[in-house]
C-alpha cells in the first residue's frame, strides 16, 4: 500500500482489555425512556444521526455492556450498507449499538479518526467488498474486520495528514450544523404563520404582532370556522394539489437525455440530496424517469418515514419514480410547498398511511392530497421573501460541502498511500 510505511492489522490497534464487538442482537420492542442505541441506518457520511434513536429496555442493554459507548470509539456498519464509519462523540456516552454496528475501541495513541480515514482508503474498501457475505444481505464478519490493514505513517506525518483531512471534515460538519439552524428558522416561521397563526391571534387579542407594520397589515385580525377548526378570516383550507402540480414531467424514449444525473431515495435524506450518480442513457436505472427542476419538492413514497425528501435547487437532475414530485404553480409558492409537504407531522402521517408489510409505500396522490391552509398570495409572497434566502443559503452550503467532500476524497488515497507527501507541521526547513 505504501512505499515505506508500516501497515498493521486493525486488531493490533485496539485498547487493551477491550475487543471489536457488535451490539445488541435482539433489542426487543422500543421502550420509552430506555437506553438509546445506534442502528446501522444512523451511521451515515461520517456522522451519527441522533434525532430519533431506538430505545431498548435497560435490562436488555445491560447484557451488552461490552459495546456500551463511552465516547471516542469508532463505529463500523456490518450489515446492509457496509463500511460506513463514524467516531462516537462524548455526548453519546452511555448509548449502545445494534447488532449490525461494530464498536472499535481504538488506542488513543493512534486515534479513532486516523483509523476511520484508513478504512476509507480505496485499497481497504476493496478488501471489505471482497470479504462480504452476500448470500442474503451484504454482511461483514468481525473476524475480517480485525484483519483489515491499517497504514501507520510516523506520528508527525499522521498528524499532518489528519490535520488536512480533519479541517475539511470540520468545515463540512460546520456547514451541516448551520444548515440545520437555517432550516429550523424557516420551519419556525412557517409554524408561526400557518399553523399557530401567531400574527392573526395577536391582532385578534389586541396585542402587538411584533412584525413591521406593512407585514402585520397582511394578516387579518379575526378567525372563522372551518373543517380544521378556526382559521384566519378569508383564508381557505385546501391541499398541496391546489398550489403544486404532481409529477409534471417524465422522460420519454425520445426526450431521455444521453447523460442522466440521477437522484435516488437512498441518497436523499431529511431535506438533503446527499449525492447524485451519473449514468448513460443506456445504463441508467429504469426508475430514473422523473424530470426535476429547481424549486421542486421531492418526497419519497416508499417507506416515507425514512425522510427521503428534499428541496431541489439544481437543474438537469432526474429523480426516481419512487418520489412524488411537487412543482409549485408559482415561484412564490416554492418554500411554502416544501415546508408544508415535509413537516414532521406530515412525514409521520405518510408513514402511518403507507401500505404493504414488506414494501410499505403510499401513492404519489396521497402526498399531493396533504391538507394545507391556503393563505392569500400576498402572504405567501411575503413568506417566500423571508424563507427563500434561508433555503438559498442552505443550498449554497450544500454545494460547498459537496466540493469539500470531493476534495477530501481525492486527497485521502494519495495522502494515506504516501503518493502525496506533506511536510509535518513545526518541522524546521
Amino acid at each position: 500500500m505504501t512505499n515505506d510505511w508500516e501497515s498493521v492489522a486493525l486488531e493490533s490497534l485496539i485498547e487493551p482489555g477491550r475487543g471489536i464487538s457488535y451490539g445488541i442482537v435482539q433489542p426487543g420492542s422500543p421502550v420509552s425512556g430506555g437506553v438509546p442505541i445506534v442502528r446501522v441506518g444512523d451511521v451515515r457520511n461520517g456522522r451519527i444521526a441522533t434525532s430519533d434513536p431506538l430505545r431498548v429496555a435497560p435490562a436488555i442493554e445491560a447484557s451488552y455492556s461490552r459495546t456500551r459507548l463511552s465516547g471516542g470509539e469508532l463505529l463500523l456498519t456490518l450489515v446492509g450498507t457496509v463500511g460506513e464509519t463514524a467516531v462516537v462523540p462524548e455526548s453519546l456516552k452511555g448509548w449502545n449499538t445494534a447488532r449490525a454496528v461494530a464498536v472499535i475501541p481504538v488506542r488513543k495513541d493512534v486515534g479513532a479518526y486516523w483509523v476511520q480515514m484508513a478504512l476509507r482508503a480505496p485499497g481497504v474498501r476493496a478488501i471489505i467488498d471482497s470479504r462480504l457475505n452476500t448470500t442474503v444481505q451484504a454482511t461483514l464478519n468481525l473476524g475480517d474486520v480485525a484483519q483489515l490493514p491499517i497504514v501507520l505513517p510516523p506520528l508527525r506525518e499522521r498528524e499532518a495528514i489528519a490535520h488536512i483531512l480533519g479541517t475539511l471534515d470540520d468545515k463540512i460538519e460546520l456547514n451541516r450544523r448551520m444548515n440545520e439552524t437555517l432550516e429550523a428558522m424557516a420551519r419556525t416561521l412557517f409554524k408561526s404563520w400557518f399553523v399557530d397563526f401567531d400574527p392573526v391571534r395577536a391582532k385578534a387579542e389586541g396585542r402587538d404582532p411584533c412584525l413591521p407594520k406593512p407585514l402585520a397589515d397582511l394578516f387579518p385580525d379575526s378567525f372563522e370556522d372551518s373543517e380544521l377548526g378556526e382559521i384566519p378570516n378569508g383564508w381557505e383550507v385546501g391541499t398541496l394539489a391546489d398550489v403544486a402540480a404532481l409529477n409534471p414531467e417524465s422522460w420519454s424514449k425520445v426526450t431521455r437525455p444521453a447523460t442522466i444525473n440521477y437522484v435516488d431515495l437512498s441518497n436523499t435524506k431529511w431535506g438533503r440530496i446527499e449525492s447524485v450518480t451519473t449514468h448513460t442513457r443506456q445504463d441508467a436505472p429504469s426508475r430514473a424517469q422523473r424530470v426535476l427542476r429547481s424549486g421542486d419538492t421531492v418526497v419519497g413514497t416508499v417507506r416515507p418515514g425514512n425522510g427521503s425528501y428534499a428541496f431541489v435547487t439544481e437543474e438537469r437532475l432526474t429523480g426516481s419514480t419512487g418520489f412524488a414530485v411537487l412543482r409549485p404553480q408559482r415561484h412564490e409558492y416554492r418554500e411554502y410547498v416544501y415546508i408544508a409537504a415535509t413537516t414532521a407531522e406530515n412525514i409521520e402521517e405518510l408513514a402511518h398511511l403507507a401500505d404493504g408489510a414488506a414494501y410499505p409505500a403510499v401513492r404519489p396522490e396521497v402526498v399531493a392530497a396533504t391538507v394545507s391552509i391556503q393563505p392569500p398570495d400576498f402572504v405567501l409572497t411575503s413568506f417566500a421573501k423571508t424563507a427563500g434566502p434561508l433555503l438559498a443559503r442552505i443550498a449554497a452550503s450544500d454545494r460547498e460541502s459537496r466540493t469539500l467532500a470531493a476534495l477530501r476524497d481525492t486527497l485521502l488515497p494519495k495522502l494515506i498511500s504516501g503518493e502525496l507527501r506533506i511536510k509535518p507541521r513545526g518541522r524546521n526547513p
